[in-house]
C-alpha cells in the first residue's frame, strides 16, 4: 500500500503540490520581511511557523492545476490567501482574547494586543500588493470582496453571538464570513487566473463556498461532542464562551418558556454554574440538535461534491470529493 492510499486527502494534495507550495512558503518568508520593524517577521513567523494545514492556498493552487496552469500567478495568489487569514487570525485572537492557537501561545499573549493588530493590518496591506501583481482586477475584485466580508462576519459575529434571537440564517452569515468567504475566494481565484470558464469559476466558488461551511458547521459540534486531545479544545469551550454556535441555536428555537430562561441566563447574560454545561447538553440531547447539526454539515460537504461535477475529469478533482468528505468524517 503506497503513501498515497492511506494519508488524508489534505496530505495527498500537499503532496502533489510540493513544489509550488515551497514556492508560496519562499515568497511568504520573503514578503514577511520588514527592515523597519524587526517585529512584524517576529510575529509573522510565530504563526505562520505554527504549521497548520495551508489548506486555503492549497485550495487556491488545486484549482488552478485543474485547468493545467503554467503561470506564477497562482502562488502570488496561494500567499496572498494565506496573509489575509494570517491578519484574521492575529485579529481574531486579540478580538476573542484568546491564549492558545494550534497549542501554542497566541501572538498577542507572547507580545501585546499592539503588536498583533498592527503585524494583521501589515500583512492585509502585504496581500494588496500581491494581489496588483497578478495584473488581474478580476481577482483583486474577488479577494477585495472577501476581505469585506471577512470583517463583516467577525462585526455580526460580535452582536449576534450572545443574541438569543440569533437564528440558522444570521449564523450562516457570520459562518460564510469568518470561514467559507475566504476558502470560496481561494478556489475561485485558481479558477480565474487560469482561465477556466464562467461556469467552472462559478463551480470552485460554489465548492469553496459549500466546504467552508461544511468545516465550520463540523467545528461547531465537535465542540461538543469532541475528543479535547484531537480538537485542542475542551468540550464545551463554545458554551462556557457564550457562543450561539448551530446546537445551540437549534435547542433555543424549540425550547419551552423554563428552557428559554435557562439560555438567556447562560448565555445572554453569562451568568453560568456548575451543572449548566451538562443540563446544556441534556437540551441538546432532548431536541437532538446535535444530530441535527450533523446532518446539516454532511448535505455541505454534499452540495461541495456536487458542485465539482462540471469541472474536468482529473486526480485534483477527485481529491477535491474527497476533501468534501475528510472535513465531516470527524463526525463518523
Amino acid at each position: 500500500m503506497g503513501i498515497s492510499t492511506i494519508s488524508k486527502p489534505h496530505e495527498r494534495l500537499a503532496e502533489m503540490l510540493t513544489g509550488e507550495m515551497e514556492a508560496v512558503n519562499t515568497l511568504i518568508r520573503t514578503r514577511m520581511a520588514s527592515e523597519h520593524a524587526p517585529r512584524i517577521p517576529e510575529v509573522t513567523a510565530h504563526l505562520v511557523e505554527a504549521g497548520g494545514k495551508r489548506l486555503r492556498p492549497m485550495l487556491t493552487l488545486a484549482a488552478a492545476r485543474l485547468f493545467d496552469y503554467t503561470g506564477e500567478h497562482h502562488v502570488r495568489l496561494a500567499a496572498t490567501v494565506e496573509f489575509i487569514h494570517t491578519a484574521t487570525l492575529l485579529h481574531d485572537d486579540v478580538v476573542d482574547e484568546s491564549a492558545q492557537r494550534r497549542g501554542r501561545p497566541t501572538a498577542n499573549l507572547l507580545w501585546d494586543n499592539k503588536s498583533s493588530v498592527l503585524v494583521g493590518d501589515y500583512l492585509f496591506s502585504r496581500s494588496f500588493q500581491l494581489m496588483v501583481e497578478t495584473g488581474s482586477l478580476r481577482v483583486l475584485d474577488i479577494l477585495a470582496n472577501a476581505s469585506a466580508t471577512i470583517a463583516e462576519g467577525e462585526v455580526l459575529q460580535m452582536t449576534a453571538a450572545t443574541d438569543l434571537n440569533t437564528d440558522e440564517s444570521i449564523y450562516l452569515q457570520v459562518v460564510r464570513g469568518k470561514t467559507a468567504a475566504l476558502f470560496s475566494a481561494a478556489t475561485e481565484v485558481g479558477g480565474v487566473i487560469a482561465e477556466a470558464s464562467d461556469a467552472q469559476v462559478k463551480a470552485l466558488f460554489d465548492y469553496g463556498d459549500a466546504l467552508g461551511i461544511a468545516f465550520q458547521i463540523a467545528d461547531d459540534l465537535l465542540d461538543y461532542q469532541g475528543d479535547s486531545k484531537a480538537t485542542g479544545k475542551n468540550v464545551g469551550d463554545d458554551f462556557r464562551e457564550r457562543k450561539l454556535t448551530l446546537p445551540v441555536i437549534k435547542a433555543v428555537a424549540q425550547a419551552t418558556t423554563d428552557e428559554r430562561i435557562f439560555w438567556e441566563r447562560t448565555i445572554e447574560k453569562g451568568r453560568q454554574q456548575d451543572g449548566d454545561l451538562e443540563h446544556a447538553l441534556g437540551l441538546m440531547n432532548k431536541y437532538q440538535t446535535l444530530e441535527a447539526t450533523r446532518q446539516d454539515a454532511f448535505g455541505w460537504a454534499k452540495k461541495a461534491k456536487a458542485s465539482l461535477e462540471v469541472l474536468p475529469d482529473h486526480e485534483i478533482r477527485t481529491l477535491l470529493r474527497d476533501l468534501a468528505d475528510y472535513v465531516v468524517s470527524r463526525l463518523n
